[in-house]
């Protein structure tokens, strides 16, 4: 069987889309977590990991002697060899908007991911109004991700970015969990995207596991002492 290896789902943004996207499509597999503890090069959660990826970071795929790493490696190594799962669109020119917005998430909005790391279990709201009066490059993003969304959705008519649930939408699932732990103000039409994005069983079933986790990571929350 297939097994994923993750870290902490309460802060793992890269883990959760792969994540969700197998949970969500009904693709079978194995979670081996490795708890973060520390980055250094001794730690446990360094040592495990780069004995399977010499980047040293979570997520890795591994099915028999195949090793794949990398988010968006792993997504497109699942739509290869799950072609009636659906995961990207099925027509060419809709495929190549979601491989798009899939890889501008991927290489882009930095100071929204700075600025707001994943946090499920968090309540941040009052730093969100925070960063977004201090940080015109994270309301930059916010904007741009608002306008991305609504334009898919506008051509998609929904319920998901492309109509049927797909790797862009576990891509972005992260994005929709910031929005709501920092209280990003954004459309209506957007809420309730999020909030049909929250409704999914496989997001769902990631949220109630981050709630469950009752860890606490002092370098993934610098912004208190104690959860």
């Amino acid at each position: 069987m297939i097994q994923l290896y993750i870290g902490n789902k309460n802060y793992s943004s890269w883990s959760m889309r792969p994540w969700v996207l197998m949970k969500q499509a009904g693709i079978a597999f194995e979670e081996v977590m490795v708890p973060f503890d520390t980055m250094e090069a001794d730690a446990n959660f360094k040592r495990t990991i780069l004995a399977l990826n010499p980047a040293g970071t979570v997520p890795v795929l591994k099915d028999g002697e195949i090793v794949v790493y990398d988010t968006l490696a792993i997504c497109e190594y699942l739509a290869e060899a799950h072609p009636d799962k659906a995961l990207w669109p099925a027509d060419r020119t809709l495929r190549a908007r979601a491989r798009s917005a899939c890889a501008e998430m991927h290489a882009g909005f930095g100071a929204l991911r700075t600025h707001c790391g994943m946090n499920i279990e968090a309540d941040l709201r009052a730093q969100g109004q925070l960063i977004l009066r201090d940080q015109p490059r994270v309301r930059a993003d916010l904007d741009r991700i608002v306008a991305l969304w609504s334009g898919l959705l506008d051509a998609s008519g929904g319920p998901m970015l492309f109509g049927a649930f797909g790797i862009a939408d576990a891509y972005y699932a992260p994005v929709c969990s910031r929005i709501r732990t920092y209280g990003l103000p954004v459309p209506a039409a957007i809420s309730a995207y999020i909030d049909r994005v929250f409704a999914l069983p496989g997001v769902k079933a990631w949220i109630d596991a981050a709630l469950a986790e009752k860890t606490f990571v002092l370098f993934d929350e610098p912004y208190r002492l104690q959860r």
